[in-house]
């Protein structure tokens, strides 16, 4: 069954929230919605890469950022923005860096490979600036859905998962698609992609919180990779970097088992199942498995959040990267 609100988009934003190569997990939806139902799909991600990619910790503000045009205003302060960062969501092309460094984007290296935009969002901000931000980008794109897409499944986490590492970035965008959908904006969908492919939650612990979301009527369709779109993952994947997204295309050619990822740091468990995306209501997952996104709903900042998750004794990836950078 796919979500109705997926067969009616006819230019849905389908948005990679974890960061990195999650914008390659974002894009089975959207190369599903091109050439199935023919819709004009958009494809974003988050400021934020991984530290083999930017070794600076955390995601990069709007105002560190190269040739990137904005999207939406600068963030009011009252209505729960982070500070003087800049506009919440930008619009990337091939060029869009990080000013100085020259480190680009994977949104960037994405642009290239379809020849069209990409959209950045800065998740230094707060769900409330994130959503008001993506309400007022989707009304300049012409966007009739956004579809926030996590790869693995950890946007579903309790926060005492032995794996978990990497909860903040997927906790604020789920916040802010609970407050987007709460705002009359534009159909909103959660979505994982690749169940268990980061190495994170296992695929056993995924299944255990979809269940909870289902259990309240939150779960709303399963899409499985097709042979159309798998080339075009493949394509991607050669493309952007990227560990997890690349998973799931495995799984869809029949790879299985054991694999590790993150030089050996981490290993998965590759199912079948990994060959799928499965979609969701955030407002009820927000109020069923994903703890964490409920947390930090409120917070005002990146910042904030981080606080609040470690008030709940969940450490974040934004913790690792401080402490890799202070250890250099």
């Amino acid at each position: 069954m796919i979500p109705e609100l997926l067969r009616e988009a006819g230019r849905p934003l389908c948005l990679g929230i974890g960061g990195g190569g999650d914008v390659v997990g974002a894009l089975a939806t959207a190369e599903h919605c091109r050439t199935v139902y023919g819709a004009r799909p958009v494809l974003g991600g988050v400021t934020w890469e991984r530290r083999p990619i930017d070794p600076e910790p955390g995601p990069r503000a709007a105002a560190q950022i190269a040739e990137a045009r904005p999207l939406a205003a600068e963030a009011d302060p009252r209505a729960g923005g982070a500070g003087p960062f800049g506009p919440p969501v930008l619009a990337a092309g091939p060029h869009t860096r990080v000013g100085g460094s020259g480190v680009r984007f994977a949104e960037a290296r994405m642009a290239e490979l379809l020849g069209e935009e990409t959209v950045l969002v800065d998740v230094n901000h707060g769900p409330a600036a994130i959503a008001a931000g993506l309400a007022e980008a989707t009304a300049a794109l012409g966007c009739d859905l956004v579809v926030f897409v996590d790869v693995g499944g950890d946007v579903l986490a309790h926060g005492d998962e032995p794996g978990l590492a990497s909860p903040l970035c997927d906790a604020v965008m789920l916040a802010a698609a609970v407050r987007m959908a709460g705002q009359g904006a534009p159909g909103v969908l959660g979505a994982v992609f690749g169940i268990g492919c980061d190495g994170e939650l296992t695929p056993d612990e995924v299944l255990e919180r979809l269940d909870e979301v289902d259990r309240d009527d939150g779960l709303l369709g399963r899409l499985p990779i097709e042979e159309p779109v798998a080339r075009r993952l493949e394509e991607a994947v050669a493309a952007v970097p990227t560990e997890a997204s690349a998973l799931a295309v495995r799984a869809f050619r029949g790879d299985s088992g054991r694999v590790e990822i993150r030089r050996g740091r981490r290993s998965v468990d590759l199912r079948p199942l990994a060959a799928e995306t499965v979609f969701f209501d955030p407002v009820v997952a927000a109020k069923t498995a994903a703890r964490l996104a409920a947390a930090v709903r409120n917070a005002p900042g990146l910042a904030a959040a981080n606080t609040m998750l470690h008030g709940l004794g969940v450490r974040t990836e934004l913790d690792y990267e401080r402490e890799a950078r202070a250890a250099v």
